[in-house]
């Protein structure tokens, strides 16, 4: 008796030790740190960045003093999702733009416009769930985030309609319109752009573990058990490479070859896995996030040879 009740005490310790821990792991991997202190700029560090830091900080500026439509819709979840619209004219195609992984719209697009502008189109940029303005505290790498896409995409086609939409999305942002290339999308949504994206949630949180020399095997599934018991949500549930196993738009993928955070061969593994029509872009000696700032005329080549057939077929169906 006194042993089956050892056994029975140590077996809800470890339980309760288990679930201790998928909480911690939980906070620190998928919690926002919206509000926390800061500078306003946010700028990633490392020597691949510090020949831009100053010029970022200008285009943030600038980008902050253009005149821009602050915007709001809600997720499926009831969160309010917050904007900014800038407008090339009211009649060019509209990129709606996922920053990335506690990042910020100002700062992961702060030329961000610049180069909407450059293809011809005017853009949102939005604050994904659980950043910036918007609502929420529970980072998803995508899995939910995916689904506000698809708010978006009605929020534009209701008050801007009849305008082509192109998805574009920037790291974790990438991943968030990579999932959302699966889905039933409208037939003005028509193509996806995803700069440095990951393959899956678990890839690139392994990645990460491994970079800080933890046993990824071993921490793993305490993470998702976080996920799925203090987040609602499954990061093994979808993922970029399996969704653009099965996209509806075409998608071109753009990646820093220097990329220290999501390695660019995660770029050539979902180029691969499209089925749909696609694009490879690799840019030279570019870090994370940062391939069009690296090399902004040939990013704009590839991007303008890209967008306009796309486009050009669209327009074609609707004057048919």
């Amino acid at each position: 008796m006194l042993i089956a009740l050892i056994i029975s005490l140590v077996i809800a310790a470890i339980i309760v030790l288990l679930f201790l821990t998928s909480f911690v792991c939980f906070y620190l991997v998928f919690f926002s740190r919206k509000g926390a202190e800061s500078d306003g700029y946010d700028l990633p560090t490392g020597e691949g960045y510090k020949p831009y830091l100053d010029k970022m900080r200008g285009w943030i500026d600038n980008l902050r003093a253009t005149p821009c439509e602050e915007i709001s819709t809600k997720s499926v979840d009831g969160l309010t999702l917050y904007g900014a619209y800038y407008e090339l004219n009211p009649t060019s195609p509209i990129e709606i733009m996922f920053h990335g992984y506690r990042g910020t719209r100002d700062r992961d697009f702060c030329v961000g416009v610049e180069r909407a502008q450059r293809v011809g189109h005017s853009a949102i940029l939005i604050d994904q769930r659980a950043h910036g303005k918007s609502d929420g505290r529970i980072i998803s790498f995508g899995i939910k985030e995916r689904l506000d896409v698809l708010a978006w995409v009605e929020y534009v086609n209701i008050h801007y309609p009849n305008r082509p939409i192109i998805l574009t999305g920037i790291s974790m942002g990438a991943a968030t319109v990579m999932m959302a290339s699966e889905l039933e999308l409208p037939d003005n949504v028509i193509c996806t752009l995803a700069d440095c994206g990951y393959t899956s949630p678990r890839d690139i949180i392994c990645k990460v573990m491994r970079d800080m020399r933890l046993p990824a095997r071993i921490i793993y599934p305490l993470v998702r058990l976080g996920a799925i018991a203090f987040g609602g949500f499954d990061p093994d549930s979808a993922s970029p490479k399996r969704a653009v196993a099965n996209s509806r738009v075409p998608i071109i993928f753009a990646h820093g070859e220097c990329d220290g955070f999501v390695p660019y061969q995660m770029s050539i593994e979902n180029y691969n896995a499209c089925a749909t029509e696609k694009k490879l872009v690799l840019v030279p000696g570019a870090e994370h996030g940062i391939a069009y700032i690296a090399d902004k005329d040939s990013y704009v080549e590839s991007l303008r040879s890209f967008f306009e057939p796309i486009e050009k077929r669209y327009y074609e169906r609707k004057t048919n």
